[in-house]
C-alpha cells in the first residue's frame, strides 16, 4: 500500500523522486520522505499529510545529492508522524519499506540488547537497526542488507541506500511488488510501472524472493536460493497523458468519463467482427465444471453480478470468495474447477495468496487484471486484460465496469461451448453498450442535484434485487469510501427481515431497478419505505419512472436496455452518486482517507 521510488541518476534525485512519488499518490498515503546520498553523506526529509508539505520541506531546507530513496507511507504500525514516516535511518543505512515485518518485536528486542535504540513505532525501522548491526560487525553493504533480508518474516519491497555508498542500491521483495527501471547511465527502483514511466520504459519486474543489487550501469539479481536470476527486461507501453486529469477536477471524474472508451476496448480485446467471442485458447470452458471467483472490494462484487451471470446463462454453478476469508477457510478445490482471481491492480495482497492456496487444486488458474505485468498475471496459468487503463483514484470506477464487460464475455462463451442458447442479440447488445454508458454519464445533473441532499444524511440504504443486488452493494461502497457516510446494501426482498427497521425520514434509500421482470416486486418495497416516511431514489428506466408512480423522492433515469447488461449500466449512476455527494460535503474525492488504491498488505 506504501509506495517506493529510488534513483541512481545524472541528476539532482530530489526532484525525480517527487515526481515519482506523485505517480505513487494513487496507492493512499499519509505522510512521505526521501533521502539522498551526497558527497557520501546520507540525508533526509520527512512530512507528514500530502505531497505538497514534503515540497515545501524540501524548498525550505534543500537535500542534494544524485542517489536517492522515496517513500509515501500508509499507516499500519504507529500513527502518521514524521517520526513514523520513511525513510528510516539508522546509523550508515536508510530504508524504505512496503509491507509488514511480523517479527519485528522479536527483532527489536534482540536489537535493543545490542544498543540499538528504536525511534519510532513502527515495524519498519526493524529492517534499517538490524542492516545497522550487521553493518557494525563488519559487513559490507550488500552482506549486511542480504543477512537483514534472511531475518525478516513477513512481506516487505524494500530499497536500501549507505553511508559512502553513492553508486549503490539494494532491493529485495517478498509478497509485495517491485520494479526495476534501466536509464541511460542510470537505474531507478519502484512500487510499480507507473512511478516509473516518466524517467523509462525499460522495467525488469523482481519475482518472489529476489534480492538484486543496483549500480548505475549494473543489475544484478538473485533469487530466493541465492541464485543468480535472469530476469526479463520489458519495454512498457505506458501513454503517459493517461495519467493526468486532462481538464477534470478528479481524476475519478476523469475516469468515469472515461468508461465508454475503456469498455469498448474490453470489447475490442475480446469481440471478433464476426460477434465470435475470442478468449485464451488455453481456457476451454468444455473441461470445466465449475468456477471459483476470488476477490476483494469493488472486484468482489463484480464476481457476484458475474455469479448471476455464469449460472444463468452457462448454468455453471459458481462460488464467490472474499479473498482476505479464502485461504483460511481452506474450501476443497475439485480438479474440474476454474478459478479466477479479480483484481485491478494485479498485487492484491490477499487475492494473490488466495491464488498462491489454489495452485495445485484448481483444473486452471486465471487472472483478470487491469495490468498484465502484475504478480496476480505471472503466476496466473491464464491471462485476461481487463484494458480499462490507468485508473489512478481510489476509488474504482472504469475497471469495475471492464471486469463486468469481460466476466460477461466469459459467461456467454462458457454457454457457448456447453451448448447452450445466448439472449438474444446479446453480442450485438454489447456493441452499443459504450453508448448507452455515454448517455448514462448524460445523467449527470439530475445527480448533482440530489446529491446536495443527500450529503446531509447519516445513514443511507442501497436496494437492487437480480444481478442488481451487488450493484447496491457497490453503490453502498462507493458512498462510504467517498463522503464518510454510513451506507449499506441489501438485496430487495431483505428489506423486510431487518433493514427496515431502519426507516424513518431521515434515512434515504437509493434503489436500482430498471424495468424488468421483478420490477413490480421492487415497486413493493418502495411503497414499504415510503409508508414510514422514507425518502426513495430510484434508479431506472424511462418505463420504470412510469410505473413507479408518486411518492417517490427523486428519479434517475437511464436508458433502456437488455436485463443482462443493466448492472454495468447500473453501475454509472452508484459510482456518480458518490462522487457528487462527497463534492458537496467537500472530502477528498481522488484520496479518502484511510484508504489505498493497491492493498499490497494483508
Amino acid at each position: 500500500m506504501c509506495g517506493i521510488i529510488g534513483v541512481l541518476g545524472n541528476h539532482e534525485a530530489a526532484p525525480i523522486l517527487v515526481e515519482g512519488l506523485k505517480r505513487l499518490e494513487y496507492r493512499g498515503y499519509d505522510s512521505a520522505g526521501i533521502a539522498t546520498v551526497n558527497n557520501g553523506t546520507l540525508g533526509r526529509r520527512r512530512a507528514v499529510g500530502k505531497l505538497v508539505n514534503l515540497s515545501d520541506a524540501l524548498v525550505h531546507d534543500p537535500l542534494a545529492g544524485k542517489s536517492g530513496i522515496g517513500h509515501t507511507r500508509w499507516a499500519t504500525h504507529g500513527a502518521p508522524t514524521v517520526t513514523n514516516a520513511h525513510p528510516h535511518r539508522s546509523g550508515c543505512v536508510a530504508v524504505v519499506h512496503n509491507g509488514i515485518i511480523e517479527n519485528y518485536k522479536e527483532l527489536r528486542e534482540e536489537l535493543a540488547a545490542k544498543g540499538l535504540a528504536y525511534e519510532s513505532e513502527t515495524d519498519s525501522e526493524t529492517v534499517a537497526l538490524l542492516a545497522e548491526s550487521f553493518a557494525r560487525e563488519g559487513f559490507s553493504p550488500v552482506d549486511a542488507a542480504a543477512k537483514t533480508v534472511e531475518r525478516l518474516h513477513g512481506a516487505f519491497a524494500l530499497a536500501f541506500l549507505f553511508d559512502g555508498e553513492q553508486d549503490l542500491m539494494i532491493a529485495a521483495r517478498k509478497g509485495s511488488p517491485l520494479a526495476i527501471g534501466h536509464g541511460d547511465g542510470e537505474m531507478f527502483v519502484g512500487s510499480d510501472a507507473m512511478a516509473l514511466a516518466p524517467f523509462t520504459d525499460q522495467i525488469t519486474y523482481l519475482e518472489e524472493g529476489d534480492f538484486a543489487v543496483l549500480t548505475r550501469t549494473s543489475l544484478e539479481i538473485r533469487n530466493s536460493e541465492g541464485k543468480l536470476a535472469n530476469r526479463e527486461k520489458r519495454q512498457i507501453q505506458l501513454d503517459m497523458a493517461r495519467i493526468e486529469k486532462d481538464g477534470h477536477k478528479h481524476f475519478m471524474a476523469k475516469e468515469i468519463a472515461e468508461q465508454p472508451t475503456a469498455i469498448d476496448r474490453a470489447l475490442a480485446n475480446y469481440l471478433a467482427q464476426d460477434n465470435s467471442i475470442v478468449l485464451p485458447e488455453a481456457l476451454d470452458f468444455s473441461q470445466i465444471e465449475r468456477l471459483t471467483l476470488v476477490a476483494c472490494g469493488t472486484g468482489y462484487y463484480s464476481c457476484l453480478v458475474a455469479k448471476y451471470w455464469f449460472e444463468q446463462i452457462a448454468r455453471m454453478p459458481v462460488e464467490v470468495d472474499v479473498a482476505s476469508e479464502f485461504r483460511y477457510r481452506e474450501p476443497p478445490i475439485s480438479a474440474d474447477t476454474l478459478a479466477v482471481f479479480v483484481s485491478q491492480s494485479g498485487e492484491t495482497a490477499d487475492t494473490l495468496a488466495a491464488l498462491r492456496y489454489t495452485e495445485g487444486k484448481a483444473k486452471q488458474i486465471a487472472g483478470l487484471v487491469n495490468v498484465p505485468e502484475s504478480s496476480i498475471a505471472r503466476e496466473s496459468d491464464i491471462v485476461l486484460p481487463i484494458k480499462a487503463g490507468p485508473e489512478i483514484s481510489v476509488a474504482s470506477t472504469k475497471a469495475f465496469t471492464c471486469q463486468l464487460t469481460v466476466l460477461l464475455l466469459m459467461a456467454l462463451k462458457a454457454a457457448e461451448v456447453r451448448g447452450h442458447a445466448l439472449p438474444e442479440n446479446v453480442l450485438e447488445d454489447m456493441r452499443a453498450l459504450p453508448g448507452l454508458v455515454h448517455q448514462a454519464i448524460a445523467a449527470e445533473n439530475s445527480i448533482q442535484a440530489m446529491a446536495r441532499d443527500l450529503a446531509g444524511a447519516r445513514d443511507v440504504i442501497f436496494l437492487g434485487r437480480g444481478a442488481l443486488y451487488p450493484i447496491a452493494l457497490e453503490g453502498a461502497l462507493k458512498l462510504k469510501e467517498l463522503s464518510y457516510i454510513h451506507a449499506e446494501g441489501y438485496a430487495s426482498g431483505e428489506l423486510k427481515h431487518g433493514p427496515i427497521a431502519l426507516i424513518d425520514e431521515t434515512v434515504p434509500v437509493v434503489v436500482m431497478a430498471p424495468r424488468d421482470a421483478l420490477f413490480e416486486k421492487t415497486v413493493s418495497n418502495m411503497q414499504e419505505v415510503m409508508a414510514r416516511g422514507g425518502k426513495v431514489i430510484l434508479v431506472t428506466d424511462a418505463e420504470g419512472a412510469k410505473m413507479a408512480g408518486d411518492g417517490v423522492h427523486a428519479t434517475i433515469v437511464l436508458p433502456a436496455l437488455p436485463d443482462v447488461l443493466a448492472p454495468i449500466l447500473y453501475a454509472v449512476p452508484a459510482q456518480q452518486i458518490a462522487y457528487y455527494t462527497a463534492i458537496a460535503k467537500g472530502t477528498d474525492v481522488d484520496q479518502p482517507r484511510n484508504l489505498a488504491k493497491s492493498v499490497t498488505v494483508e
